[in-house]
């Protein structure tokens, strides 16, 4: 039986999923990040990082499928062994401020606009970057970082993608790396979401009946990447990851009232 969702709850649902099978595919710097809070201003944000969980999951099912023999695995390797400490990590500030929802809020509108601001550094730094093999150690780091971020708000790609783009892999092997690596990310993630009860039965009946998006959304999102520059998509998108966070941390939401 699915809970009584409000109109808000839904339009933010259809969006939030379709961004993130987008993202799966490798479109969208940030089309991912948007998901979990904007979800989270309709409903508490463990209802919506647990929502998100299997939704991901399913994208992945789709997006690994694609991309399955085009990754880094030195790339893979060193990131792997920290995303089981940020996840634990994560799990145990999940847990501690799990019956403070305006904590959580709050947390996930600053991590949200802290994205939209790594990104804009990001890109104006992007060209000076000169081609480098990171050490293990910043591998380690960077997976673990990314795993603490991710298992708060499914929100992992900054570390990764800065770990990543010092390399100037091939396009291709680029999202490869992050889809495979994501992919496994979301599995480690599983067994603390269900310890701390953020899988709850209505939760994952709302993640079926919503899963069909996931494979529009990364179909969707090839056939983006094969055609069109993310140029001004992406500015879209940190432009509604902003004014998110905005909202997550002043506690009001203008999509709310709108629907009232």
């Amino acid at each position: 039986m699915l809970p009584e969702y409000t109109p808000a709850f839904w339009v933010c649902a259809v969006v939030a999923v379709v961004f993130s099978g987008i993202a799966k595919a490798g479109f969208g710097g940030g089309v991912g990040m948007v998901a979990t809070p904007l979800l989270a201003l309709t409903v508490p944000v463990t209802t919506a990082a647990g929502l998100m969980l299997p939704i991901l999951m399913a994208c992945d099912v789709f997006a690994v499928r694609f991309y399955r023999k085009c990754f880094d695995r030195r790339n893979f390797k060193l990131l792997l062994p920290g995303a089981f400490i940020g996840v634990g990590t994560g799990a145990f500030f999940f847990d501690h401020f799990h019956d403070e929802q305006r904590v959580l809020q709050v947390g996930m509108g600053i991590l949200a606009l802290a994205f939209v601001l790594v990104q804009a550094m990001h890109a104006l730094l992007l060209k000076a970057l000169k081609k480098r093999s990171p050490s293990p150690a910043e591998g380690v780091f960077m997976g673990a970082l990314s795993g603490f971020t991710s298992t708060l708000a499914h929100a992992g790609g900054p570390p990764v993608n800065i770990f990543l783009l010092a390399q100037k892999l091939p396009r291709d092997q680029f999202v490869g790396t992050t889809v495979i690596f994501f992919a496994c990310l979301n599995v480690i993630k599983l067994g603390p979401y269900c310890g701390l009860g953020l899988l709850r039965t209505d939760i994952l009946a709302t993640a079926a009946v919503l899963s069909p998006l996931c494979y529009v959304g990364v179909r969707l999102g090839i056939f983006l990447n094969r055609r069109f520059t993310k140029l001004w998509f992406d500015r879209t998108v940190y432009a509604l990851l902003f004014l998110t966070g905005v909202q997550l941390v002043l506690g009001e939401s203008l999509l709310i009232a709108f629907f009232e």
